[in-house]
């Protein structure tokens, strides 16, 4: 813009309307932010999926026939079905990542509704089926109930699925909070829009 003179800068133009200019609205930071967030969940939640198909895989080469002797060699219990069903939580994220690409409500809320569906109520059965094991071990001192507890390698398979529920029940619990965000900041994008 010209200028009158060496000194002279018009009006608005000297750096202090810069608080009125190129702001993001608040729904659309929550959007991203949370975004990125629900994203990285998803790919935790992949990581305890490959953990999981790891401990499935000597049932699932037995069902096909196939013998690998490391794998038998490992004596790896049966799973229950409450694995398999957990399993299925995986096919819901695609759910999430696919309404994270267009900003879709309806999917986001199928992916909250499918996470506590095949996330939650398996992970919750498999605290309540493991419970008497690990209270067992933890509080008992009788060498003959320690003997009932089903041990793998070692370790109270109880305490070892424990430890596996409680990574998986905070990655659900992030990931349904960040969805969450989401949908409203979603809602509120289509209120502003429409006023």
């Amino acid at each position: 813009m010209a200028t009158k003179g060496p000194s002279y800068t018009p009006i608005g133009t000297d750096g202090t309307d810069h608080a009125y200019r190129q702001r993001i609205a608040a729904q659309y930071q929550i959007s991203a932010l949370n975004k990125s967030r629900l994203k990285y969940c998803i790919f935790f939640h992949y990581l305890l999926f490959f953990g999981m198909l790891a401990k499935l895989s000597a049932d699932i080469l037995d069902r096909l026939d196939i013998f690998i002797l490391e794998i038998e060699e490992l004596s790896i219990p049966a799973p229950l079905l409450w694995e398999y069903v957990w399993c299925i939580s995986l096919l819901v994220s695609f759910l999430g990542l696919a309404s994270i690409r267009k900003n879709r409500v309806k999917p986001m809320q199928q992916y909250i509704i499918g996470i506590i569906i095949f996330g939650y109520l398996p992970l919750l059965f498999g605290i309540v089926y493991y419970c008497s094991q690990v209270w067992t071990y933890l509080t008992s001192q009788d060498a003959d109930e320690l003997e009932k507890i089903q041990m793998w390698q070692g370790y109270p398979y109880g305490l070892l699925w424990y430890g596996f529920i409680l990574l998986a029940l905070q990655v659900h619990f992030f990931s349904l909070y960040f969805a969450w965000n989401l949908i409203n900041a979603w809602k509120f994008r289509g209120v502003r829009k429409m006023e």
